[in-house]
């Protein structure tokens, strides 16, 4: 991927604010209390579309609208938040969107994306299957396929990074989840660009642990299955371009349980009253994971998205961990 200057991310950023505001970035105190530090919630969840990706979905759209007119259309494959992103960047402009979801997909996220205006296609028993189906689509419609990582999404998502890092330009360690990857690039080039010397930790489901599997082999390695409930980090093949960002520029990556990630979703909203997915709380069970290490340090964590269905989050708060679809 090529690299993006901080006048791009600069523009970009602009681009996402004709949008929407930027979200905010809170010091929790009943967090502070809890882990033993200053911990910097970045509210991605307070988007038009409820997760940080719409902003990727903005910048991408933006410049297909601009550079490549004869386009008649998208489609693109997602467990949720990428498809939202893109329908509602769309929109925007009139070019019509097919989003491929895996059978068993969140009901209602793919109720959002149909709201959004997307045509829905169920195929597949998960992310890597259904975009197989996408690129299909893609063929037989004459329609641009929408990867889930490309540079235009990195530095769209990078945005969100950009409005924490300026906020906080002293914060010591940043946690970021992961599911293909853009978000934490994202973070890592805003941070780059910055010179901030902030650490950059990735975060992982451990039922969906290919990242942390290649970051250990130095390499991409696959696996066979990724049945984790935080859906937005269900990913068995990475992203071999996110993968040598990650490794070149995260400090470590920290593999957390679905008991720690459905903890930390009761967590946000006892102490913030905020509802985070799966995904969006990811961060924050690592950064719990690693509290020990972290007195008197001013930690900043990712709420990535607050996609929820109600009955994942009835169970998570009635004391349950979700099984996974």
């Amino acid at each position: 991927m090529t690299p993006f200057t901080l006048e791009e991310l600069t523009a970009a950023h602009a681009l996402v604010r004709t949008a929407m505001p930027p979200t905010p970035a809170f010091a929790w105190p009943l967090l502070a209390a809890r882990y033993g530090c200053e911990v910097v919630v970045k509210h991605e969840n307070h988007t038009p579309t409820g997760a940080f990706k719409v902003r990727g979905g903005l910048v991408y759209v933006d410049r297909l609208a601009r550079e490549r007119p004869h386009v008649k259309g998208i489609v693109s494959a997602t467990r949720g938040n990428h498809g939202q992103s893109l329908a509602f960047a769309a929109r925007r402009v009139g070019l019509p969107v097919v989003i491929v979801v895996p059978h068993g997909n969140s009901v209602e996220k793919n109720a959002a994306m149909k709201a959004f205006g997307a045509e829905l296609v169920e195929h597949g028993r998960d992310f890597d299957e259904a975009r197989a189906r996408a690129v299909e689509i893609a063929g037989e419609r004459g329609y641009e396929f929408a990867a889930s990582f490309q540079r235009d999404l990195v530095m769209g998502v990078g945005t969100y990074a950009l409005e924490l890092f300026t906020a906080h330009p002293d914060l010591d360690v940043v946690y970021v989840p992961i599911g293909l990857g853009s978000g934490i690039c994202g973070v890592i080039g805003a941070r780059d660009l910055l010179g901030l010397a902030t650490e950059v930790v990735a975060v992982v489901a451990e039922n969906a642990p290919a990242y942390a599997l290649s970051l250990a082999a130095g390499r991409v390695v696959e696996t066979n299955d990724a049945t984790s409930f935080a859906d937005g980090m269900a990913v068995r093949i990475p992203n071999a371009e996110a993968f040598a960002l990650i490794a070149r520029g995260a400090a470590r990556c920290v593999t957390v349980s679905e008991d720690a990630i459905a903890e930390a979703m009761r967590v946000y909203w006892t102490d913030t009253h905020n509802a985070a997915e799966g995904a969006g709380a990811a961060a924050l069970a690592a950064l719990a994971r690693e509290a020990g290490g972290l007195k008197g340090r001013k930690a900043g964590v990712i709420l990535s998205g607050q996609n929820v269905d109600l009955l994942v989050m009835s169970a998570v708060l009635a004391g349950r961990t979700p099984v996974p679809a």
